[in-house]
């Protein structure tokens, strides 16, 4: 059992069913069976909403000071050992995983697809310029809020409107730049629930879409840990520069605390290895971090993102002169 004092959880639930909500509602969620790492401390609530209405009820009649975190599909997500206090929210695919063609180059999807699922979708809509995706373990709601992106492309470049909910439940249309985006990232409220997105591509030739994609495949086979349990890159790329060739600059590679390590096969890919911690593998990360200042004089930046809190005793100090 946590040690969070945010919820009296069984009032709560009672007063939500009560309500009629129909999302699922799990106290003292084990976060560890939905990060990609397969490591990490308890959710105080994990509620998963049954569609967007029984979303927009729940946070209308959540208590406002109960705090709120939206996460998507786990991939680029490391969960500290203390856990997370407040309400996580989750959009399962039932609900917020359909796509929608709009039209020979346009579609509606909603945050809680997979980007393979979305690049699937796109091809069988003859729809290029998404081939990208097949190449990224993540979730549309994911992409949205890091402009994740590869092979020269970024989710920026493909977005028309993003839609989304604040933490009351009211509805927000984003446009593209609303969405202030950046590289590996959005200047837009993390407060903001994206639920679905009208995304544009070009109409393209089916066969040269799939052979793009199948090269991403044959590329992550041979070139990333994809069988690992792992959050993907866990550094940004410095401007002009590959953040791997740095760490192994830095004789990082294969470095490992505790069950963490730097994978052999991309040194930018962080891996549990079996019995990791939370702890292990952002304490490696801020050696990783540190190393490379000291070698290169660069600042590599997260990619993936911590979230929850340290178990007492247990902090982490980011490396000196870098805050993430």
């Amino acid at each position: 059992m946590s040690n969070f004092h945010h919820i009296d959880s069984k009032a709560l639930l009672g007063q939500l069913a009560l309500s009629g909500l129909r999302g699922r509602i799990i106290p003292d969620a084990d976060m560890s069976k939905i990060t990609w790492f397969r490591t990490g401390g308890p959710a105080e609530l994990l509620y998963q909403p049954a569609d967007e209405k029984d979303l927009v009820y729940f946070l209308k009649n959540l208590p406002k000071r109960i705090p709120v975190l939206v996460i998507g599909i786990g991939s680029n997500l490391l969960v500290r050992d203390g856990g997370i206090p407040g309400v996580v929210i989750q959009l399962p695919v039932k609900g917020f995983g359909d796509v929608h063609i709009i039209s020979e180059d346009v579609f509606l999807a909603g945050a809680a697809v997979s980007d393979k699922r979305l690049a699937a979708a796109a091809l069988k809509a003859g729809i290029a310029g998404f081939h990208f995706y097949h190449g990224i373990p993540g979730g549309l709601g994911g992409a949205l809020r890091m402009n994740s992106g590869a092979n020269g492309i970024e989710t920026a470049q493909r977005v028309i409107e993003v839609h989304s909910l604040d933490r009351r439940g009211n509805h927000r249309i984003l446009s593209y730049d609303d969405m202030q985006y950046s590289y590996r990232q959005t200047g837009i409220s993390e407060k903001l629930i994206f639920i679905s997105a009208l995304l544009k591509g070009e109409k393209g030739e089916k066969n040269a879409i799939s052979e793009a994609m199948d090269e991403i495949r044959r590329y992550r086979e041979t070139a990333q840990p994809v069988r690992e349990k792992t959050g993907g890159s866990t550094f940004r790329n410095p401007a002009g520069m590959s953040a791997w060739r740095m760490i192994e600059k830095a004789g990082c590679r294969g470095l490992t605390v505790g069950g963490a390590q730097m994978s052999q096969m991309h040194c930018n890919f962080m891996i549990n290895t079996g019995n990791a911690t939370g702890y292990d593998l952002e304490f490696l990360g801020e050696i990783v971090r540190k190393k490379v200042f000291s070698c290169s004089n660069i600042k590599l930046h997260w990619e993936i993102k911590r979230i929850g809190q340290f178990l007492p005793g247990r902090t982490i100090m980011p490396a000196i002169g870098m805050d993430d």
